[in-house]
């Protein structure tokens, strides 16, 4: 254990920075390891999966987790696997019409709620709502009164 209070403190920096470093080198091991399991199994996610591990290489080498150069090493080598892979066949499912989708109902306000609830509104006349008065500060209404 350290005795001089400015070794102590560096102690705890270096105790902080080797956490986050932990986790930002886990996060991109993690991504690039199932980007290569994508990739292996040929899924058609593979392409997303590689995507995501190329951008957290990329931040852990941007933070100074990994050197520049590994993380460009993982990635050519990703990438590489990802060019070999061979395309993946995907079975025609047999051609079903799909019912036509509803168009969605957007939920009213929360306050409101009640009162959108009894009575609705029909469609046919609906109309643009009025644009609420833009709310000011006593500081923007001092400068117009100034001014």
């Amino acid at each position: 254990m350290a005795n001089i209070k400015s070794q102590i403190k560096r102690n705890i920096q270096n105790n902080k920075k080797r956490l986050r470093n932990r986790a930002f080198r886990g996060t991109a091991r993690i991504a690039a390891r199932s980007a290569h399991v994508a990739i292996e199994s040929g899924v058609p996610e593979s392409k997303a999966a590689l995507m995501e591990a190329i951008s957290q290489l990329d931040r852990a080498a941007e933070r100074g987790v990994i050197h520049k150069n590994n993380a460009a090493r993982r990635k050519s080598r990703l990438m590489k696997a990802y060019n070999k892979m061979e395309p993946v066949q995907v079975e025609a499912a047999p051609a079903v019409a799909e019912p036509a989708a509803e168009p969605e109902v957007k939920a009213a306000p929360r306050r409101g709620r009640a009162k959108a609830a009894a009575a609705p509104e029909p469609e046919a006349e609906a109309k643009p709502a009025p644009k609420a008065a833009k709310k000011t500060t006593r500081r923007s209404t001092a400068k117009k009164a100034v001014e």
